[in-house]
């Protein structure tokens, strides 16, 4: 093996590890164009009603990009433990590295990282991706093909199909309502979002409190994973034990933001609809318009022609002044 420096030639070299999930990259993107859109023609919005616009528009799409994107993070629950453990099949080699668990609702993330990075000649960092939507036995065997480290290849196995652990079903399936559900939360968002532009505000209030509901459905969803008796997974001296991570308390956090929203403006449409409608509407610079003073000029001989009398006997109830046949009026 000195031949190889090492490096033993029936296993490839370790990937890259896998930074960001390009789809959760997708639906931040996006939602920051519609958040740049929004900003350019902010400017052009007078008075107060443009402060009114930044806050309804900010917290809007945070709700929406919050909703969609924890969908596809991994993050939902994790675990992380320091031990020294073996490296590879076949080897009585031992590395010293953090192993991690993170779960999400499309599936499971399984890092190892050395301390330091370079041991045994080699570079260890690894971040290897699982999903449920995958066949996940057939992705499992081509990790073994691929000779993946002994600890990512020992936690991938606790998720098969033929484990007796059973994670496997318990994750996929409580990851799958929880989507559904979030997904629907999206539906409501969009729907109270509508309502807001039309405006009808109670409405959208209830569909307010919807969105946020339908989020701690897939709360409730996902946290059934933990009540089931779990088997230990051991490596090394330490154990593997999962805790709610950031998706699960940022999702619960815009849950509670999408109640309090819905709350205050239910109640607020009930004390005063009247400041209400103009805080949505924008309306308040409109009618400072219409109070502006009009003219309009109307030809009394035409008009003497058309019905028959004589304007002179027409009693006029706004100002008005009548000047070589033209009448000047001002509306007010």
């Amino acid at each position: 093996m000195t031949f190889y420096n090492d490096i033993y030639p029936f296993y490839p070299l370790n990937r890259t590890p896998f930074i960001f999930n390009i789809n959760e990259l997708i639906v931040i993107l996006v939602f920051l164009v519609f958040a740049c859109s929004f900003l350019i023609i902010l400017p052009g919005i007078r008075g107060r009603p443009r402060l009114f616009w930044m806050f309804r528009v900010t917290f809007s799409l945070f709700i929406g990009v919050v909703i969609v994107a924890v969908n596809f993070t991994s993050d939902w629950a994790a675990a992380s433990i320091q031990t020294n453990t073996t490296y590879k099949s076949f080897s009585n080699a031992t590395v010293d590295a953090e192993v991690g668990l993170h779960v999400g609702l499309a599936g499971i993330n399984v890092t190892l990282k050395g301390n330091p990075v370079k041991q045994l000649n080699e570079t260890i960092n690894y971040n290897e991706m699982f999903s449920w939507t995958d066949d996940y036995d057939r992705v499992y065997l081509a990790a073994l093909e691929r000779g993946l480290p002994n600890p990512i290849l020992y936690i991938a196995e606790k998720f098969t199909q033929d484990s007796p652990c059973g994670f496997f079903f318990q994750y996929k399936y409580s990851g799958r309502y929880a989507s559904a559900t979030m997904w629907t939360a999206f539906c409501c968002w969009l729907i109270s979002n509508i309502l807001f532009s039309i405006p009808v505000i109670k409405y959208a209030g209830y569909m307010m409190i919807t969105t946020g509901v339908f989020i701690f459905f897939a709360l409730a969803s996902f946290s059934t994973i933990h009540k089931v008796p779990f088997c230990t997974i051991t490596i090394g001296t330490a154990s593997l034990e999962t805790v709610y991570s950031g998706s699960f308390w940022l999702s619960l956090a815009t849950g509670l933001l999408c109640c309090l929203i819905g709350f205050t403006v239910i109640l607020l449409d009930y004390l005063v609809p009247e400041k209400i409608k103009i805080f949505f509407t924008s309306s308040e610079g409109d009618e400072e318009e219409d109070a502006c003073p009009v003219e309009g000029y109307f030809n009394t001989s035409f008009l003497e022609q058309e019905i028959g009398f004589p304007l002179g006997d027409v009693q006029f109830s706004q100002n008005q002044e009548k000047s070589d046949g033209i009448i000047k009026k001002y509306w007010t």
